[in-house]
C-alpha cells in the first residue's frame, strides 16, 4: 500500500524559511513522477514544482528561485526547501507521485494528475 504523509508546515513571518517533508511508504518505484502543489481558501489548488523521472525540476513561477524541491531516495521521502517566504505562499501544500510511465512529467504536473497524495500541511506565512 503506498501512502504519502507531508509534514513540516507550519507558522512564519514573511521572509522567513521552512522545509516540507513529503514520507512516502509503500512502494514507490524510482522513476515515478514527483510534485508539490497548495491551495490557499477560495483558491484552486496550483502547480508549485516537480522532479520528473530524471529528477529535473520545474517550479512555478511564483516560487522560482525560492522553493528547492528535492528526493531522498533512500529516505522515501520528498522535500520542499521554502525561502524568502511571502503571504501569498500561504496555502495547504500536498505533495503527489505518479508511478505510471507512457506520458512525461510535465504531463502529469501541467493537469495535476497523480495517482497518489498526501493529505496536506499548512503554511501560514504573517507578520
Amino acid at each position: 500500500e503506498v501512502q504519502l504523509a507531508e509534514s513540516g508546515g507550519g507558522a512564519v513571518q514573511p521572509g522567513g524559511s521552512l522545509t516540507l517533508s513529503c514520507q512516502f511508504s509503500g512502494d514507490i518505484p524510482r522513476r515515478s513522477c514527483l510534485g508539490w502543489f497548495r491551495q490557499a481558501p477560495g483558491k484552486e489548488r496550483e502547480m508549485v514544482a516537480d522532479l520528473d523521472r530524471d529528477r529535473l525540476p520545474t517550479y512555478a513561477p511564483r516560487v522560482l528561485g525560492r522553493f528547492t524541491i528535492s528526493a531522498d531516495i533512500v529516505k522515501n521521502a520528498l522535500l520542499l526547501q521554502m525561502d524568502r517566504l511571502k503571504p501569498e505562499d500561504t496555502a495547504r501544500y500536498y505533495c503527489a507521485a505518479e508511478p505510471r510511465e507512457g506520458y512525461s512529467c510535465d504531463y502529469h504536473y501541467t493537469r495535476q494528475l497523480y495517482t497518489y497524495w498526501g493529505q496536506g500541511t499548512q503554511v501560514t506565512v504573517s507578520s
